[in-house]
């Protein structure tokens, strides 16, 4: 029974640490490093008829080149909300209706500007450590309560051993995703 129990800490903590590295991929698509990509309006909501709704669900969101987003609505009366909710979104480009499409230009980013996307790189990779972290201090604490409750000792110093591994393997995951995207960002 107990045993059951320790296993299912050390499993509940492993998929806890998975979900930050997941998290941290899909917030760090939206770092942007100079490049058009259509994740970077993920989260973007549109006034859809008087509801917010996700731009992906009112529009196609796609790119013509290396530094243009377009996107097309299903309907022409989008036009205008679409392009409120970039205003809005602060996102520090301006789009471009033609009456058909909304066009975005990505600028090309400043050596400043750069500085500013790695840090909130690095950031968003504290953050998901401090997950991992937290993740790793649950199973130690439901450890040590079972060994309070009987289940072995050693038994239970080999579960912590197993949980500090899986810090230490999400923990490097973590450094090389800021590391490369560190490098995508750095790179003109």
């Amino acid at each position: 029974m107990l045993s059951e129990e320790v296993n299912s800490y050390v499993a509940h903590a492993e998929e806890l640490m998975e979900q930050a590295i997941e998290h941290l991929n899909k917030e760090l698509v939206k770092v942007r490093a100079g490049k058009a990509s259509p994740a970077m309006l993920d989260g973007l909501l549109v006034s859809y008829y008087g509801t917010p709704t996700p731009m992906n669900q009112v529009a196609n969101i796609s790119t013509s080149d290396a530094r243009t987003l377009v996107i097309q609505p299903w309907e022409k009366s989008m036009l205008g909300p679409i392009e409120k909710a970039i205003f809005e979104a602060n996102l520090g480009v301006t789009p471009q209706n033609d009456g058909e499409v909304v066009r975005i230009a990505i600028p090309p980013l400043t050596e400043e500007r750069r500085k500013d996307l790695v840090k909130k790189a690095k950031a968003l990779g504290e953050e998901a450590k401090v997950s991992v972290r937290n993740a790793r201090r649950d199973a130690m604490e439901h450890i040590k309560k079972a060994v309070k409750n009987g289940y072995p000792e050693d038994a239970g110093k080999s579960k912590e051993q197993n949980v500090q591994s899986l810090t230490d393997k999400y923990s490097e995951k973590i450094d090389h995703l800021i590391e490369a995207k560190e490098k995508d960002i750095l790179t003109v």
